[in-house]
Formats: C-alpha cells, structure tokens, sequence
C-alpha cells in the first residue's frame, strides 16, 4: 500500500486563514469565472466535465468549420457565447476566436506553439488567459494584449482561484498565482520539481520552454506536470499530479494557497502505478476522483490523500471523469472503451449502468436536468453527438457530425445550451437545442 507524506508547514491556524484568504469580504468566494458558458479546460474549478446550464434533449448541428490545423484541447466558451480554441498550427493563427450564433471568427493570433496545450481560461468580462512557450498572456475580448508574463515552461490550462487570482503549472512544475489585471504575481512561486544546486546549474544551459510537451498527453517523467489542476475555491487547497526525478511513478499533490504563501499539503504515492491524469473533485470537495495507468478510477479523501476505494473499469479510460453535482460519475474509453456511469457509495463505486453497444470516441459532459453528451460512432466510419439520460445511460438523441473523423478530444456546453464538439483532427461543430 502507498503512503502520504504530509508537510509540517501548515498548521491548524493557517489552514482557518487560507479559509478566509479564499473569500471576499462578504464571505462569498469570489465569481471570477465567466459563469453560464464553459469558462475553463473541464467546465469550471473542479474539474467535473460538468454545466449548470440546463441541456437539451434534441439538438441539431447548426455548424461545423475546420480550424486547418489539429488541436488537443478543450474549446472555451464565456458567458456571452464568444468561443476560444487553440490549435498545432505550424504557421499562422493557433489561437482563435468565433461567434456562437454563426461560427464567424472573430479574431486569431499566432502565439509559441506550446499555446496548443493549453484550453483558454475565460473570466466574466470575457478576458481569455492562455499559456505558450515561456509566457502567460492575456487578451481582450477583442483579441487586444492585456499583459504577458515571463515564466519557466509553458503553462498548462490554468484556473481561477476563490479570491480572484489567476493559478497555473508549467510543465516544469513551477505553481504561480498572477493579478488577472496585471499578471503580476500575487505570492512568491513554488516549485514541486527541486531546483537545481548552484554547482549543479554551473554551465547548464535553460532547458528551452517547451521541453516535454510532446511527453505530457501520454505520461512521462519529460512532463513532470501535464494535467490541469482541481481547485476547491472555499479553502483554496488545489490538486495535481506530480512526476518528481527519480520517482518510479507520478504521485497526486494537494497544496493550498493563501496566507501570502503557495504551500504542500499532502503527497500520495498510494496509486500503483502512479497516475499522469488530471484530478477532478466532488460537488462537496471532500473527495479526489482520478485515473490509474492501468484502468482504475480511484477515490481519495481530498483532506488526507487516502484512498477510499478504487474500481476497475475494464478498459483505459480518456480525459476525465465527468462528476455531476448530485453524485452522476461518467466514465469513459476511446474504441474498446465503454461509456459508464457510477455512483460513489462512501467505501466503493456502484455501476449504475453500462453501454456495452456504443463504440465510444469522445470526452462526455453532463449539464443540469441529467442530461449527458458524448461522441460515438455511428455506422462504419461517421461520429456522431450522443446525448443520453445520465441516470439511465440511455440514449435520447443522435446526431450525425458531418465529415468528422477520428476521435473527440473535448466537449463544451454553451450558454444557452448549445453542445460544442472539437475533434482531434481539428474542426469544430455545434449543435443547439
């Protein structure tokens, strides 16, 4: 069995003042995200690949564009419809900008291509953030440059914190928290990856800002942090996975911001095997739901690291789990894969139902009202929008994604409802109620 290391760091006392530090002055987290749209990589601070937003049940494609290069990355959409995508692009624009109503672009820029890892982070005036190669930037509405800070490696998806603070890791492992107004930073970095000794660093040159990026979608100690932390935004503990050098696996970190300090919480090793996926956290927070290498989802308690029980799915599951507020867990694979929902039951993981007849290719979310989405495919060789009953599994609409090849690699709920769908090769196609 693994253990958690817990650092003497935080006390009793600062653990009641990282509390505060998450509030506003009326003891409200603060909204900075751009609420009602799909505002961040999963969907919102935790990660749940879930909208509050009520989802339809017959939907039909009103377009679809090709972004002419592929992209990795969930499509981000703010409140106001406005959609925000990158892509691998060897020459021209790799970030774009499209109205929702018709698909139209609004804008595009051309940024380092370590900008391809990274989903857009959108607050509610429809500021973007988005990491390249060396840098974090953010731009306007508009697509005008806010602000451009220097950092070590290239930022991965980065949230907001619950006082309105701008959070992100590199692929090196360095943790910053920015101004959203200025990008300067609100507390001293932290570095889950140690820094080298001054006879270490003598006559090393930089590693350059993209180093491993290519590493990070499989898992590999090249990209020590690959994935997008899960915040909880009343306490400010945040998760990660972590490959630290000379580790045989990658371990899930909780760390905590506040109290003028970017701090380790907990480090658990108690995954064989290890984990290189993004974390996703419960409605409640109180517990960490995570990917093995092997086919396993696990649950940990999100304050102690340990686990609480962990169940084989049977295939290798993608992304992320989607966990609904009322407890809804779907699980998926790509090909051989089957769409799963489940339910935590405290001590293990009750399925719930299984869809053993669909070939599944996509990423699901679910919305309010227990409706679910997701890609399969239909026929021989055509993919398809499904949208199921999250508390039965069953199917209540299909739709046909015309030309689509390959696999989903993210979908994105609008505001009013609309079903975003990205794909790996690099088009996009919206389907609305």
């Amino acid at each position: 069995m693994g253990r958690v290391l817990r650092s003497a760091t935080v006390s009793l006392a600062a653990v009641s003042v990282l509390v505060t530090a998450g509030c506003g002055s009326d003891s409200q987290v603060t909204d900075i995200y751009s609420s009602g749209g799909w505002p961040a990589a999963h969907g919102d601070a935790r990660n749940s690949d879930g909208s509050a937003v009520t989802g339809s049940r017959a939907t039909s494609l009103a377009w679809s564009r090709p972004l002419g290069a592929p992209t990795s990355t969930h499509a981000s959409i703010a409140s106001t419809g406005q959609v925000f995508a990158t892509t691998h692009s060897d020459n021209g624009c790799n970030l774009w900008s499209f109205q929702m109503e018709s698909g139209r672009k609004r804008w595009c820029t051309r940024l380092g291509p370590g900008v391809s890892s990274s989903t857009p982070i959108v607050d509610r005036a429809t500021n973007v953030y988005v990491g390249e190669d060396g840098a974090m930037n953010s731009f306007n509405e508009h697509g005008q440059l806010r602000w451009r800070t220097v950092v070590s490696g290239t930022p991965i998806s980065a949230q907001f914190t619950g006082d309105g603070n701008l959070l992100f890791v590199t692929q090196f492992g360095i943790v910053s928290v920015l101004s959203p107004q200025t990008g300067k930073e609100i507390v001293p970095s932290y570095q889950l990856i140690p820094a080298p000794t001054v006879d270490q660093a003598e006559n090393v040159p930089l590693p350059p800002a993209a180093l491993g990026l290519d590493q990070c979608v499989t898992g590999s100690p090249a990209c020590p942090v690959g994935g997008v932390p899960a915040i909880d935004l009343a306490s400010g503990r945040f998760y990660l996975t972590v490959w630290r050098p000379g580790r045989p696996q990658a371990d899930l970190v909780a760390m905590r911001y506040g109290d003028g300090a970017l701090t380790e919480d907990w480090s658990s090793d108690a995954i064989p095997g290890g984990t290189t996926a993004t974390p996703v956290l419960s409605a409640d927070g109180t517990t960490v739901y995570v990917y093995d290498r092997s086919g396993a989802l696990w649950a940990l308690d999100a304050a102690t690291g340990q686990p609480r029980w962990h169940h084989d799915l049977g295939f290798p599951a993608v992304g992320t789990p989607s966990v609904s507020p009322d407890g809804v867990i779907a699980a998926a694979g790509s090909g051989d894969g089957r769409l799963t929902g489940l339910r935590d039951r405290g001590d293990h993981a009750e399925v719930v139902w299984e869809r053993k007849d669909l070939v599944q290719l996509g990423v699901p979310a679910q919305t309010a009202g227990g409706t679910g989405y997701t890609v399969v495919r239909d026929g021989t060789d055509r993919l398809a929008a499904l949208t199921f009953d999250t508390a039965t599994g069953a199917t209540v609409d299909q739709d046909v994604l015309p030309g689509a090849t390959g696999v989903s690699v993210g979908t994105s709920i609008g505001p009013d409802g609309e079903v975003l769908v990205s794909t790996l090769i690099g088009e996009l196609f919206v389907l609305k109620p």
